[in-house]
């Protein structure tokens, strides 16, 4: 089978379309042919050698994808030609991925392959900080960071589904035009004074930020009510200062730190949650934008644009 690969650590040249030999099926393994397969910047990150990596050298990234079952390996519940997709297996960038039967996702006929390889990590995480990290209540005002980006997105979607006030916050004019298309209520640039902006429509401050920047963390307090929290899910702006418990203490504020992972802990859950993000999609309450699309064979350019900060939806790579 053919994969996207690299043997070294470094920027998208190392990368490296070539022939390896398909996956040996385990016991508790079926065997996916991918349709679509979802491109992360944790992908980048394990390129480049400062994120969790699994294997050993051609390494393979990607952990999210969909496809049909071409060897259910003797586990009645699957056949071949069943569609399936999943969002936490690893070597997903192949053309044949062997999936752990905990980890396998029934895809719904209503739900294309491109559109679930576009979803699920980014739609899941989505649904955790809202119902999980903060269970949002009618009426909250929520900050989103990088509203534009993939979670940032179906996060303003779920908020709004969830009767929340949205404020945004992104980097350019464009993308702000994203935010609002989401349904955000107001969206913010970085450069412009944004944390007095905030306090012009919440005087008292939000009830709940989401960051995902990381090196906002000290400002994303600084517009927190009293009694407010901050998510924190991602450093996509550096390493964030250290929070001083004295400050949490003194406005009865909560840090709480957010990780799929947590929430992605076994076959029941990971079936509930993409089922309602699934139901969602079907129902119209989410809309996502359209993914723009690669070949997986063009992988290094697909990584370059995603490097680039230029996309604002979804990036897929297609086998």
């Amino acid at each position: 089978m053919k994969a996207l690969t690299f043997s070294k650590f470094g920027d998208s040249d190392v990368l490296e379309y070539i022939e390896i030999p398909a996956p040996q099926l385990k016991s508790d393994e079926i065997l996916v042919e991918m349709k679509a397969i979802g491109l992360n910047f944790a992908d980048v990150y394990r390129r480049k050698g400062n994120y969790h990596l699994k294997g050993n050298p051609p390494f393979i990234a990607g952990y999210e994808g969909a496809g049909i079952v071409v060897d259910a390996n003797n586990h009645p519940e699957y056949k071949v030609g069943d569609r399936v997709a999943f969002a936490d297996v690893p070597f997903a960038n192949a053309e044949l991925v062997a999936v752990n039967t905990n980890h396998v996702l029934p895809l719904p006929e209503a739900i294309s392959f491109e559109t679930a390889a576009s979803v699920l990590l980014q739609g899941l995480t989505a649904h955790y900080l809202a119902t999980d990290s903060h269970k949002t209540q009618k009426s909250e005002t929520v900050l989103i960071h990088a509203v534009a980006g993939g979670v940032g997105q179906i996060l303003t979607q779920i908020s709004k589904l969830l009767g929340a006030n949205v404020i945004g916050l992104t980097s350019s004019a464009e993308k702000a035009k994203v935010g609002f298309e989401q349904g955000a209520d107001h969206v913010f640039l970085y450069n412009d004074d944004w944390k007095s902006q905030i306090f012009k429509i919440v005087s008292k401050g939000v009830d709940v930020v989401y960051d995902s920047i990381g090196s906002t963390l000290k400002e994303s307090f600084e517009v927190t009510k009293e009694c407010g929290q901050v998510v924190f899910f991602g450093m996509a702006g550096g390493d964030p200062e250290f929070v001083d418990p004295r400050m949490l203490m003194d406005g009865s504020k909560t840090l709480t730190g957010g990780d799929l992972w947590s929430y992605l802990n076994s076959k029941e859950e990971r079936i509930k949650r993409a089922t309602q993000l699934f139901n969602w999609i079907t129902e119209g309450k989410i809309k996502l934008s359209e993914p723009t699309s690669f070949k997986l064979s063009e992988g290094k350019l697909a990584h370059d644009y995603l490097e680039s900060r230029k996309s604002t939806g979804k990036i897929i790579l297609i086998p």
